[in-house]
C-alpha cells in the first residue's frame, strides 16, 4: 500500500512539475520527495494508531475432558469421531456389573430396614397398651388402699400395710412401662426427614449406588463433538481428572482472540467494527465487532508459590493485549477446522477517512495468502 501511495503522489508530482512546468533543481525535488517523506509518514502513523491491526489472530474453542466418575472397564463406544452429537447422548458405555449388584444388594437392605421399621411402630403401640394396663391396675390399687383406710376399723393393720405396698409395686411397675414407652418412642422418632436413621443411612448408600450406576453410561455434556477419539472396548476408566477418556468439543459461537500491541488498547474499544482475514481463504475479508477487551496481561500475574519475583519478570515489556472478536455468520469459515489462524483490523471512530487505507491494506493482504513457495 505505501508503494501504491508513493507511485500515486510520485504521478502527481511529475503532472505538476509538467503541467506548471516547475524546473528540476536542487530546491524543487527535494522539496517534493520530503514532502511525500512527510505525507506518507503522517498517513500510515494516523492510520495504525487510529485504526489498529495484528497478525495475530487464532480462533480458540474450549474443550472438556470426559472423565469417569466411576471405576471400570469400557464396554462400548458409542461415538464416531468428528460426528455433531446432542447434549445427552450416550457416548461410552462401561461395564455396570458391580454396580447392579450393589444397587440391588442396598435395595434388598433397604426393605428389611422397611420391615424392622415397622417393628419399631409395633413395639410402640405395645408399649403404650402396656402403660395404659399398668395404669388401669394401678388407680384400682389406689382406690382399694383409699376404701380400706376410709374404714380403718374394718380392716387391719396388716391388710392396709398389703395394700400400700400393693400400690408402691404399681407405680413401680408404671414407671418401668414408661420408661418402655419413651425408648419405643425414641428408636421411632430419632427421624431424619421422617425416616428412621439407619433407614435414611441405607436411603443414602442407595443414592450414590444409583448415581454410580448411571455414570456407567458417560453422556454428552453439551452439544458438541469428540475428535481423536482413542478409547477403546477393553480399557479401564479410572476417576482421575489427568486421564480423561476423551476430550469433548462444545458446540458455541466462534470467538476469536486477537494480540494487539499495548499502544492500540486507546483506540479498542467493544462494538468498533472489525474486519478479517483468513490465511485458508485467501482474497476475501470478512466482517465483525470487537465485543470485549481482556482486562489482564496474563504475563504479569502474580501467583502464590515458594518462589519469588525478581528482575527477570521484567525483561519482557511489550506484552500485548487481547481483544475478542466476534464475526458475522458466514458458511465458509464454519467449514474451516476450529483453530484457524487469522489476521484483523478493528476500525474505530477516530480519523475515519484514513481506515480506507487499512481497508485496503487488509485486502490486499487477503490476495497475497495465494502466493507461496514452500514445496
Amino acid at each position: 500500500m505505501e508503494m501504491l501511495i508513493l507511485l500515486t503522489y510520485a504521478a502527481i508530482c511529475v503532472f505538476i512539475f509538467k503541467v506548471f512546468r516547475i524546473p528540476l533543481n536542487k530546491w524543487t525535488v527535494p522539496t517534493a520527495i520530503l514532502g511525500g517523506v512527510v505525507l506518507i509518514g503522517a498517513l500510515i502513523l494516523t492510520m495504525n494508531y487510529n485504526h489498529p491491526f495484528t497478525r495475530k489472530v487464532r480462533q480458540v474453542y474450549v474443550v472438556t475432558p470426559l472423565v469417569s466418575e466411576v471405576r471400570a472397564r469400557v464396554q462400548d463406544v458409542l461415538i464416531k469421531p468428528n460426528t455433531p452429537v446432542k447434549k445427552g447422548e450416550p457416548l461410552i458405555v462401561l461395564d455396570d456389573t458391580r454396580y447392579q449388584a450393589r444397587v440391588a444388594e442396598l435395595e434388598a437392605k433397604l426393605a428389611d430396614m422397611g420391615q424392622q421399621a415397622k417393628g419399631y411402630v409395633a413395639s410402640v403401640s405395645e408399649s403404650r397398651a402396656r402403660v395404659a394396663q399398668v395404669t388401669a391396675k394401678r388407680d384400682q390399687a389406689v382406690r382399694t388402699l383409699r376404701r380400706y383406710e376410709g374404714a380403718a376399723s374394718a380392716f387391719s393393720k396388716q391388710q392396709i400395710d398389703t395394700e400400700r405396698d400393693r400400690v408402691r409395686a404399681m407405680n413401680a411397675d408404671l414407671e418401668a412401662a414408661k420408661a418402655d414407652l419413651a425408648r419405643a418412642e425414641s428408636q421411632l422418632d430419632g427421624s431424619v426427614n421422617g425416616d428412621d436413621p439407619a433407614v435414611a443411612a441405607v436411603k443414602a448408600q442407595l443414592d450414590e449406588a444409583r448415581f454410580d450406576l448411571a455414570n456407567t453410561v458417560i453422556r454428552a455434556p453439551t452439544d458438541g463433538m469428540v475428535t481423536q477419539l482413542a478409547v477403546r472396548p477393553g480399557m479401564m476408566a479410572v476417576p482421575l481428572p489427568l486421564k480423561p477418556l476423551a476430550n469433548f468439543i462444545n458446540s458455541e459461537k466462534r470467538r476469536y482472540i486477537a494480540a494487539f500491541r499495548q499502544q492500540s488498547l486507546l483506540r479498542l474499544k467493544p462494538g468498533y467494527e472489525a474486519e478479517l482475514t483468513f490465511t485458508s481463504l485467501p482474497g476475501q475479508v470478512f466482517e465483525g465487532k470487537l465485543v470485549e477487551v481482556m482486562p489482564t496481561i496474563a504475563e504479569s500475574q502474580l501467583a502464590a508459590g515458594q518462589a519469588l519475583v525478581g528482575g527477570e519478570a521484567f525483561q519482557k515489556m511489550d506484552n500485548e493485549a487481547l481483544a475478542i472478536i466476534e464475526m458475522d455468520p458466514s458458511s465458509q469459515v464454519d467449514a474451516l477446522p476450529l483453530g484457524m489462524s487469522a489476521q484483523a483490523a478493528v476500525y474505530s471512530e477516530h480519523a475515519h477517512h484514513v481506515a480506507l487505507i487499512r481497508k485496503i491494506l487488509l485486502r490486499m493482504m487477503s490476495w497475497e495468502h495465494y502466493l507461496y513457495l514452500d514445496h
